[in-house]
């Protein structure tokens, strides 16, 4: 093959092409505020022919573009450093091709050798191969309806309900991965029909084993090509949102793997980690931290983020192991970890980063969100950072979680003991903007699956696993809910297959997914369910001290003056409340609109024959009450009407 050099022109630009970077570009860079590097790194083709590219890698001796076009030849397109400091390299190929595969062979100092990923490329080899793609981003989308209309669907007023999903174990054909557009039609068909408004991806960055679910990122700004092309990626973007459902990206910031091709001592130095083990190397995880300290790992950073946001339309970002962000002795014992500069644990430069990505995100993009995973009591997650807080829309409960299965795991007959575990998330509850999840890490390694949790038979299994999904969509907080969790497969999920499909047409299954798709239809339906999430205003116990019947009641609020306020009951016994009286705010009917107990959900069929009569009979400190029928093992949402 004629190899052809690259064409290097005055300093700082390239033979009859603009620079790469300009000058503004530069200090940004160096500054640690640049959101755009993806527009100016990596590998970009030209129009006419070729392509051009640029790397960060300040501390190489040399640098070239090695690719299929030029026989991986590194004397066949050198690149040229920038001479104003900022450690980029950068050339130009005339015969690089859509599709050609490339890496940068990078020396470093001490006869350092390697073969280097491009961390802004945008395609990847399928794995086990690991070279960049030569590509462009262009596509034709059809979502103008949701993008006018996203503020008002990711408010947080809203419903969100999210269903969230390891695209490589979903759903499979004859033992095959489904690619993005495959995917689309599917996925978005069933989440329409089950009722949620939104999907998250597990991380579909680019990531060389399979096995991590994409937590071991090394292609920052690539969509896996397991699935298919970027375009193929934005297809299935595309169609969610024509279908009136929101895309959520789980993101990875908080560490990377060691592979050789990724960002791991990239030129030689400890370039996008820290040098010092007690910084720079996760224990957890057996991968590298990236050193939030360093401006232009911070400028790639915020860049990968917006870069998901605007070229992929993405609705928002739910940023993983945050905890493992914020404190320097995260997974560490003592002595494994160095104190900041004022000798606390607290990782200052990772908190500016996390504001300064929230800052710049909504700025940007002040339709979208950012959920935090952290799972600490770190205090203001979710506020503002003009008041202190890290800037996240939303943060993950985590406390609800635990203690919520904790409470169900328990035997009935010993839950009076524990109700204190169950209440205990209304002392906190609207400290943070909270979203409820019972995610994939509450199924793997060796935790079973969600009704594997629940005790007794098989019935009581489905009915505990009916009323603790009642109770969670009628807990104030927006919802999360792992697929297969919806219709109760039974074994904890495993990436190598897809979901147990198979059982959902089991009975007790087909009845918890009904259940599901009730509850998310009552939800949407109900603005008392979803409009006052984060303020006491939108909720008010009744009854959180039943322990001897395991009985909770509470009211759920709109926003509006003089709306229909919802009563939500929790019977959390196999036995059957007859007669079982709650006082209530206004007299009136009080219509049953949903029963977790019913026979199309595989219940029982106890209940209260559509509704109750308020009569004016003191109660609970309210002048007014109802007597109801409490199903065993059940949670029941009754409505405040009129009349019947």
């Amino acid at each position: 093959m004629e190899q052809q050099s690259v064409q290097v022109g005055p300093p700082g630009r390239e033979a009859g092409h603009p620079a790469v970077l300009t000058e503004h570009d530069v200090y940004l860079f160096r500054e640690g505020t640049h959101t755009r590097l993806h527009d100016k790194l990596g590998c970009h083709p030209e129009p006419s022919a070729g392509a051009r590219f640029a790397v960060w890698a300040p501390n190489a001796t040399s640098v070239s573009v090695v690719g299929e076009w030029n026989g991986w030849n590194p004397q066949a397109e050198p690149l040229s450093p920038r001479p104003d400091g900022s450690g980029v390299w950068e050339g130009r190929s005339s015969t690089a091709q859509r599709g050609h595969t490339y890496k940068y062979r990078i020396h470093g100092r001490g006869g350092y050798v390697v073969d280097k990923a491009d961390p802004f490329g945008v395609y990847a080899e399928v794995p086990p191969a690991t070279g960049s793609r030569v590509w462009s981003l262009e596509y034709e989308w059809h979502d103008e309806g949701w993008m006018r209309e996203r503020a008002r669907h990711n408010a947080l007023d809203a419903p969100i309900s999210i269903y969230e999903f390891h695209a490589g174990s979903w759903r499979r054909a004859n033992g095959q991965y489904l690619g993005y557009r495959e995917l689309a039609h599917a996925l978005a068909s069933y989440v329409k029909e089950m009722g949620f408004t939104h999907v998250e991806l597990l991380p579909v960055t680019e990531h060389p084993f399979y096995g991590s679910w994409g937590y071991q990122t090394t292609g920052y700004f690539a969509p896996t090509s397991r699935y298919g092309t970027p375009q193929d990626f934005m297809y299935f973007v595309d169609h969610l949102h024509q279908q009136g459902i929101g895309v959520l990206l789980d993101w990875v910031p908080s560490h990377f793997p060691t592979d050789e091709h990724g960002l791991q001592y990239f030129d030689g130095t400890h370039l996008f980690e820290h040098a010092d083990p007690r910084q720079g190397f996760h224990p957890d995880w057996n991968s590298s931290i990236f050193n939030y300290g360093r401006h232009e790992v911070r400028s790639f950073l915020l860049s990968s983020a917006l870069y998901w946001l605007e070229h992929y339309h993405l609705d928002g970002l739910r940023v993983d192991a945050v905890a493992s962000m914020l404190y320097l002795d995260y997974g560490r014992k003592h002595g494994e970890w160095i104190p900041n500069v004022h000798g606390g644990k607290e990782n200052l430069e990772a908190i500016d980063l996390l504001r300064e990505l929230n800052r710049a995100v909504y700025r940007e993009h002040p339709d979208v969100m950012t959920v935090a995973e952290e799972s600490t009591a770190w205090p203001m997650v979710s506020r503002p950072t003009y008041l202190g807080g890290l800037g996240f829309g939303m943060k993950w409960n985590m406390g609800w979680m635990h203690d919520t299965l904790a409470f169900m795991k328990e035997d009935p007959i010993h839950r009076k003991y524990h109700l204190g575990r169950l209440t205990f998330s209304l002392v906190y509850a609207f400290n943070e903007n909270f979203v409820l999840a019972l995610s994939h890490d509450e199924v793997v390694h060796g935790k079973g699956s969600l009704v594997g949790k629940m005790p007794g038979d098989s019935w009581r299994q489905f009915a505990n696993l009916r009323a603790l999904y009642g109770y969670m969509w009628a807990h104030p907080g927006k919802k999360l809910l792992f697929m297969g969790c919806e219709f109760g497969q039974r074994r904890e999920w495993a990436h190598e297959g897809e979901l147990e499909w198979h059982v959902s047409a089991m009975p007790e299954n087909a009845g918890l997914q009904r259940f599901v798709q009730q509850l998310n239809r009552v939800y949407r339906e109900q603005p008392a369910l979803h409009e006052v999430d984060f303020s006491h205003e939108g909720f008010e116990w009744i009854e959180g001290n039943d322990a001897e019947f395991t009985v909770l009641a509470f009211l759920r609020k709109g926003k509006a003056a003089g709306a229909p306020a919802l009563l939500v009951v929790c019977n959390l016994t196999p036995e059957p409340q007859p007669n079982y009286v709650l006082g209530v705010p206004a007299l009136g009917h009080w219509r049953e609109i949903l029963n977790s107990d019913a026979r199309e959900f595989g219940g029982a069929g106890w209940g209260n024959l559509g509704g109750v009569e308020a009569v004016p009979l003191p109660s609970h400190g309210r002048p007014q009450s109802v007597s109801l029928t409490l199903p065993p093992l059940s949670t029941i949402v009754l409505r405040h009407e009129a009349h019947a």
